[in-house]
């Protein structure tokens, strides 16, 4: 990586080149040689945090295509179709999904996938692979694998290190054990067990520098605060529904509305009437708005009909009041919403 730009130190160029939106780094790779490498460099990463032009994207994961990720820039209203996830598990479902370090991560879940032609089972339930994906290199990689095969499971990032919690192994066992990963080791470390199990699906978001474990149908929640203190259980009387975190609040829709809930108290917020026949979508939260995107219309009494959506909604907090309005629809993506989280790169 040498003669960057002509008459200025390697050192300066990377950092004129890191204030380019990262949706052009594909054609900043055809200047050069040089180039490409510069672009493809882990020090390009390191620059765009120092000078402040790091960009918050959302990576979505739908039932259609198989296996396809997309990413979101919302200043340009632009979608980045990524390489299809190498996994061997055919729809990859009820899995993990976070991001760290710049990185991108997918983490166990399985398949419920029939073979047309004989009926079968295709795939496994719960897997315990873990693939990255740089965004720098745009390349997928196979990281070690987790202690336990999981899937529906909470997973969250508390200080840069991945918290998965309970969810179900092979045959459908749910489990309690919970395990941490290192990014920069490579590593997984058992970490203690919640202090409970449930036959649900359950949920990982973070809180106040705090990992929040939730099962679906208990309104109890268990809490991690720093894995020497091990979890605390925790009764919110939150309202069950799809949640988003925004600037540290949290967000719940339910009933035909969205609610801000405060421990106990809940406040009407707005209301979300028109997605009561939208199934299967993500609700995410991303720098000061909530983010509804994908699923399908379900089939109702007039119309057995199912149509995937690839729709993008937003509710905006700014001015006097929130509002609700449309982006841009995913390019590639439909359909029910297997993983959303966002990437900071």
């Amino acid at each position: 990586m040498s003669g960057l730009i002509e008459g200025l130190p390697d050192a300066v160029a990377l950092r004129c080149l890191a204030r380019v939106p990262f949706s052009l780094y594909p054609k900043l790779e055809l200047v050069s040689h040089s180039w490409r490498a510069a672009v493809r460099s882990p020090e390009l990463f390191k620059a765009r945090q120092e000078v402040g032009s790091a960009e918050e994207l959302l990576c979505v994961c739908a039932f259609d295509p198989e296996n396809l990720w997309q990413m979101y820039d919302p200043l340009r209203e632009l979608w980045i179709t990524l390489s299809v996830l190498p996994s061997k598990v055919r729809h990859l479902a009820h899995f993990g999904v976070v991001s760290t370090g710049g990185k991108l991560f997918v983490l166990g879940g399985g398949s419920d996938d029939v073979d047309p032609s004989t009926g079968d089972q295709d795939g496994s339930f719960a897997t315990d692979e873990v693939w990255s994906y740089d965004p720098i290199i745009r390349r997928w990689a196979q990281c070690a694998s987790m202690i336990l095969p999981r899937a529906m499971f909470a997973c969250c990032v508390l200080k840069g290190k991945i918290i998965v919690a309970g969810g179900f192994t092979s045959c459908r066992k749910s489990i309690s054990q919970a395990e941490m990963y290192d990014p920069e080791k490579d590593v997984w470390i058992p970490i203690p067990d919640l202090h409970r199990t449930h036959n649900s699906a359950c949920t990982g978001l973070i809180m106040g520098g705090k990992v929040h474990v939730l099962h679906k149908g208990l309104s109890t929640v268990q809490v991690l605060d720093n894995v020497a203190s091990g979890w605390t259980v925790e009764d919110y009387g939150w309202l069950q529904g799809p949640m988003a975190v925004v600037q540290g609040a949290l967000y719940v829709m339910s009933h035909g509305l969205i609610f801000k809930q405060e421990k106990e108290v809940r406040k009407v917020v707005i209301s979300a009437s028109e997605f009561r026949r939208r199934i299967g979508f993500a609700m995410t939260g991303l720098r000061d708005e909530i983010f509804v995107i994908g699923g399908v219309i379900g089939p109702d009494r007039f119309n057995w009909d199912i149509k995937p959506m690839s729709d993008v909604d937003i509710l905006t907090f700014g001015g006097d009041r929130p509002t609700w309005r449309q982006a841009a629809p995913m390019t590639k993506c439909r359909g029910t919403i297997f993983g959303c989280t966002q990437l900071r790169i």
